[in-house]
């Protein structure tokens, strides 16, 4: 039950904050969707760090300064793998008008839906690969750690969900439609969750490069998309203030739970 519930934990922060849009009767304002991407960063980077970089490197620790390895082809590996798929899948990003990827007559809809899935792929692999961790009892990732990590990515999906689900809603779209799609957006985590669960238990001696993988693909994201839209233009200052508030949390979640 613990199992299912860590999985499902971040899709429900995502409703909740595509839930935002019948709250909230304008458009975002500038300085909180600056600060809540900011947030996201920070809680995605920490998470990267003590709950995926840092297990795959103590899981290798009687190796000497080769324990270092897998995290460091693991990051590079899951870098590569979400530049390759932002190179190939045809996507939108909100906010803008011309789209990234290979050419292909999809809607507007679709290629915005195409550049979230893009964008919680790399989370819902890091919920299920830390889980995928704690179950196999060979690394230092206990379940309560493993909670702290789906319940700091669900943290930082409320804002993600409003980020979505606010800007459908101010392009003309009705409120149902915009809180669909954004809770929708949140999807592919428990998918892939379970997806890398399932490869974890088949191919436990290359767990320690997974854990390594979901972090690079994070990044990959923190530094390609979050990190440019929270600092262009005004208000980067806030963005920076979400960034630090994020890292402590995620960072203080994982010790105490860990």
């Amino acid at each position: 039950m613990t199992l299912i519930i860590g999985l499902l934990i971040p899709l429900l922060g995502t409703i909740l904050g595509a839930a935002f849009v019948f709250l909230m009767k304008d458009e975002m304002s500038l300085r909180l969707q600056k600060t809540l991407l900011g947030f996201a960063s920070g809680v995605m980077v920490a998470a990267s760090v003590w709950s995926l970089l840092i297990p795959s490197m103590e899981m290798k620790s009687g190796e000497g300064a080769w324990s270092v390895l897998p995290a460091a082809v693991g990051f590079l590996l899951g870098m590569g793998f979400l530049l390759l798929i932002d190179e190939l899948t045809p996507h939108l990003h909100i906010g803008t008008d011309k789209p990234e990827g290979m050419r292909s007559r999809l809607s507007k809809t679709a290629m915005l839906a195409l550049a979230v899935t893009i964008h919680n792929l790399p989370e819902g692999m890091a919920v299920g690969v830390v889980f995928a961790g704690a179950e196999s009892g060979i690394s230092n990732i206990s379940l309560a750690s493993a909670v702290a990590v789906s319940l700091g990515i669900a943290i930082q999906n409320v804002p993600e969900g409003a980020i979505i689900s606010m800007p459908m809603r101010a392009a003309g779209n009705s409120k149902w439609k915009s809180f669909l799609i954004g809770s929708l957006s949140g999807a592919v985590e428990p998918v892939g969750a379970v997806v890398v669960m399932l490869l974890a238990s088949l191919l436990t001696p290359v767990l320690p490069y997974m854990l390594s993988f979901a972090a690079g693909a994070m990044f990959y994201v923190v530094i390609e998309e979050l990190i440019p839209e929270a600092s262009e233009g005004q208000h980067s200052n806030l963005s920076t203030i979400g960034f630090a508030v994020g890292f402590v949390l995620m960072m203080v979640l994982d010790v105490v739970m860990g």
